[in-house]
């Protein structure tokens, strides 16, 4: 039989009941949908979130307390109080880490903050002056503190766009006085709208003195992160380990995996992100294949129950000259072709959703959520659609060329 009039003549016989070949192939559908959207949204969250680390600037290394969290057991951990001045005081030594440009402590908390009869609970966050340059932040209004109100424990304070609408709404915030943990800080800058940068959202925080930080507002006299900034990209790697080799001399520690600080640069905290987003991609696509294992057995079904209803038409075909092969190819490939066809459906269903998702999540929550169409899913959804119609296609095929042809002419 020719391949020509056999794909028309499985055709025909998928056309001539349409309403059950759409049925057959929903499932198939619904799980091509599903992997499309899953790869979509996990591809589109993670290049938003690598966006959001790659902000914070590509020379930036981070130095935390506690042992690097490797499971739940280790999450206490990174609230350890390891960081203190005098590991400041030696990585500020050109002799000890030549490669560091500037180190930055930082100290970050939740509390209130009133003005008048309004109140609203923040972040606040105490840094040094060169802590705006490594965020690129600048104000839209008023000033930035400066290094001598950082050494002066001046208590200054710079808000977000989120801080200043909750408690002054239109009016002007620069020059006004708020109320931190029982402290008054003048407000001498605003920020503009800047969202997400890293992990920090500084629309809801309030920048001030990390000396002021440290004695008014937190009590502490250690630190929660260093910033450290890398003359180039390329001393990175050499600055990593100058710190660690001073903070661990500075906390007399001679055994690596007793570290009590970790370090991570951007390509570090990438990498992790981007490992956690593909795993978490690859749990819910397995998930979602199940759905394409459901609709294998439904169109084996369907095909067996075609099989019983065409077996006149098989052993009319037996019986002008068909093959068992000639049959077997037929069923096959209707069962192949129904698989395909939602295979196409699900992927423009997919790609659609995906890109009306992700400009609901762009217009809705501000987010610069891009839309990416997972090219490897969509043929990676083609091939196992066909997959599937082979696979769960091959029994009732056989089951059809292996009828008797006058059996099957005696048929009712």
């Amino acid at each position: 039989m020719r391949t020509k009039f056999l794909f028309s003549t499985s055709l025909r016989g998928l056309g001539a009941h349409k309403s059950r070949s759409f049925l057959t192939i929903l499932g198939i559908v619904i799980g091509i949908t599903a992997i499309i959207l899953v790869m979509s949204i996990g591809q589109g969250a993670q290049n938003l979130i690598l966006s959001q680390i790659q902000g914070m600037g590509s020379k930036t290394i981070v130095v935390a307390p506690g042992r690097q969290p490797s499971g739940p057991s280790d999450f206490a951990q990174i609230f350890s109080d390891s960081l203190k001045k005098r590991d400041i005081d030696l990585l500020s030594l050109k002799e000890n880490v030549p490669y560091a440009k500037h180190i930055i402590p930082v100290v970050f908390g939740g509390e209130n903050s009133s003005y008048g009869d309004e109140t609203y609970r923040m972040t606040v966050f105490g840094s040094d002056e060169r802590v705006f340059d490594i965020f690129e932040l600048f104000p839209e209004a008023g000033v930035l503190f400066s290094e001598s109100e950082v050494k002066g424990h001046q208590p200054v304070v710079v808000i977000g766009s989120t801080v200043k609408d909750e408690l002054f709404g239109d009016s002007e915030a620069v020059g006004e006085r708020i109320r931190i943990k029982g402290k008054n800080f003048r407000i001498i800058g605003v920020l503009p709208k800047k969202g997400q940068v890293s992990f920090f959202n500084f629309d809801t925080m309030a920048v001030i003195p990390y000396t002021v930080a440290q004695e008014d507002i937190f009590g502490i006299k250690y630190y929660h992160r260093f910033l450290i900034e890398a003359d180039q990209e390329s001393h990175i790697d050499a600055a990593v380990d100058d710190i660690k080799i001073v903070l661990r001399n500075s906390h007399n520690i001679t055994d690596p995996d007793k570290d009590d600080f970790f370090v991570e640069t951007q390509a570090d905290l990438a990498s992790r992100i981007g490992t956690i987003t593909d795993i978490l991609t690859l749990l819910l696509v397995s998930i979602a294949a199940i759905s394409l294992v459901v609709g294998g057995i439904g169109i084996m079904n369907i095909m067996l129950v075609a099989v019983t209803e065409r077996t006149k038409e098989i052993g009319l075909r037996k019986s002008i000259g068909a093959t068992n092969r000639d049959i077997l190819r037929q069923f096959l490939l209707e069962a192949i072709v129904l698989t395909s066809v939602g295979g196409l459906v699900g992927i423009f269903l997919g790609a659609l959703f995906s890109f009306i998702i992700s400009v609901v999540l762009t217009k809705t929550l501000g987010l610069s959520w891009s839309y990416s169409f997972p090219v490897f899913a969509a043929v990676l959804g083609i091939a196992v659609s066909g997959i599937i119609g082979l696979v769960f296609g091959i029994y009732p095929a056989r089951k059809a060329s292996r009828k008797n042809p006058i059996e099957a002419l005696r048929y009712e």
